[in-house]
């Protein structure tokens, strides 16, 4: 048994499953998933969703669930947006020096090698709250180079 909450990922309804980086986490035990847009917010007061311009993710927060936006840069504001209408959710963002693996082009991000793939996020954020990292990379082909990229041994 988890000694911490489940993370939550809504996923955005558009997004294409082919090219998503959480595909293969849907039967996690420690992930559950969400659909965007949704009637229903998810039961999540108290979690910390990861946003850009907000306090550094810490250990400090190691207690708390993780909310996981799911979407393209186009659309994660709108997603952001909807999120602060849970109660008490608490902003944080990722370490500043996180540089993406994933090999693609991003028009709606201003700094496109920080604007990491969503397993990338998760992965981090893992690390960062030193949950199990196991098997977040499995289904994700650049796991190994944000890994090297990110913490060279």
């Amino acid at each position: 048994m988890n000694s911490y909450p489940s993370t939550i990922i809504v996923r955005h309804r558009r997004e294409n499953l082919k090219k998503c980086s959480l595909r293969g986490l849907e039967k996690r035990t420690d992930c559950k998933f969400y659909r965007y847009p949704n009637l229903q917010l998810p039961p999540a007061a108290g979690y910390i969703v990861l946003a850009l311009d907000a306090p550094v993710l810490t250990m400090d927060d190691a207690d708390k669930g993780l909310l996981l936006l799911d979407a393209t840069w186009r659309y994660s504001g709108k997603m952001l947006k909807w999120a602060s209408k849970i109660p008490a959710l608490i902003y944080r963002s990722l370490p500043d020096n996180l540089r993406t693996a994933y090999p693609r082009r991003q028009d709606d991000c201003s700094d496109p090698e920080k604007g990491l793939a969503s397993v990338e996020a998760l992965y981090a954020a893992y690390r960062i709250l030193d949950r199990p990292t196991e098997g977040l990379f499995d289904h994700y082909h650049w796991g190994s180079n944000f890994v090297e990229l990110n913490y060279p041994s």
